[in-house]
């Protein structure tokens, strides 16, 4: 069945809205790590490294989430960027926020 724009700009919207939850509690926990003993504080250096890449994944996403919901607003929703080929269902369930079909996709 095909969702409607209104609907995916729904779906893109709570994503947002997760995401940028997620990526406040991420912040916390990044500036929370003071602990004075030397061994606990390695240890939350290396759970750092993974908590950022976390974080600058989930800012890519939004950056591709506000992306589409720029285009949502010009129109062009839905339309691979680069061929101009309606982009399948199918992708846009799995990737509401690509600007690509499956055929010119990275």
């Amino acid at each position: 069945m095909q969702k409607s724009i209104a609907e995916r700009k729904a779906e893109l919207l709570a994503r947002k809205a997760d995401l940028t939850n997620r990526l406040v509690v991420l912040d916390a926990e990044l500036d929370s790590h003071n602990n004075p003993d030397w061994e606990e504080l390695a240890v939350e250096r290396e759970s750092d490294e993974v908590l950022e890449g976390m974080g600058q994944s989930g800012q890519a996403e939004l950056r591709m989430i506000d992306a589409a919901l720029d285009r949502i607003e010009a129109g062009d929703y839905g339309f691979c960027a680069k061929c101009g080929v309606k982009i399948s269902e199918e992708r846009l369930d799995v990737l509401p926020y690509t600007p690509f079909c499956r055929d010119c996709a990275p």
